[in-house]
């Protein structure tokens, strides 16, 4: 029971295209590959990182490319290996791996070590969009319009 019928959210909702698109394809890539195995964890109030498992990997075979409100990573092993293995558990296939970002998450660098490639990713909200506090004065309200209607009326 994986095939859900969005023409309801679609008949009933104005600009919130890209919220469906990204349900539709959720949905769509729920029996797909999960490799390589990752973590998305919470490093702060408006902190990120993602930490992608990639043992035998180097990190000039990995590629994190940001584009807008997309992150991708992709791997692919430069050399085939000359050994003959009677049992190879260590996965080195290619890989391509996609995460959608919230509007305003930017990607502040990437790291690999011991195996780990960790991506740390910030969201910096405009200050026009930051919550403010607004000052309350004491007296009668008097609007900036009101006296100048009684400047114009002198």
């Amino acid at each position: 029971m994986r095939d859900f019928d969005l023409t309801p959210i679609w008949r009933s909702t104005v600009g919130f295209d890209r919220l469906v698109d990204l349900i539709d394809d959720s949905l769509r890539l729920a029996g797909e590959d999960n490799y390589p195995p990752y973590n998305i964890a919470r490093t702060g109030e408006d902190n990120y990182r993602i930490s992608l498992a990639l043992a035998g990997f180097k990190p000039e075979e990995i590629t994190v490319t940001a584009e807008q409100n997309m992150l991708t990573v992709e791997g692919r092993k430069a050399e085939k290996d000359d050994r003959e293995y009677l049992y190879q558990g260590i996965s080195g296939r290619p890989f391509r791996r996609q995460f959608n970002l919230a509007d305003y998450v930017e990607v502040k660098g990437a790291s690999f070590e011991d195996g780990l490639l960790q991506v740390d990713l910030v969201r910096e909200l405009p200050e026009a969009m930051k919550p403010r506090r607004i000052a309350i004065k004491s007296g009668p309200f008097r609007s900036e319009t009101q006296q100048i209607e009684q400047k114009q009326a002198a």
